[in-house]
């Protein structure tokens, strides 16, 4: 599903219209993001959780040249689904 996919279902299923729609959509992708980047966790009961986490430094190779590099250490986001959402994939 593509993101103007998601915000037909959202304005058809809540009666906005489109543009009200992706302003909402966008508005809680925004917020989500915000709250990562100040190292909150933003849970959604019943959907899941995002969290940032710290991922070490680790040895790789360059796949070109076989040479061993240092990929350095980063704070990536993570997303934990929910017990809901598990359940309704299954």
């Amino acid at each position: 599903m593509t993101k103007a996919e998601l915000i037909d279902k959202v304005a058809s299923g809540a009666g906005l219209s489109k543009v009200d729609a992706s302003k909402a959509l966008d508005t809680t992708l925004n917020s989500i993001k915000v709250a990562l980047k100040k190292g909150q966790k933003v849970t959604l009961v019943g959907f899941g959780t995002f969290l940032v986490v710290k991922r070490k430094s680790r040895k790789g190779r360059n796949p070109r040249t076989g040479d061993v590099i240092t990929i350095p250490a980063a704070k990536v986001p993570k997303f934990t689904s929910g017990k809901a959402l598990k359940d309704a994939v299954r």
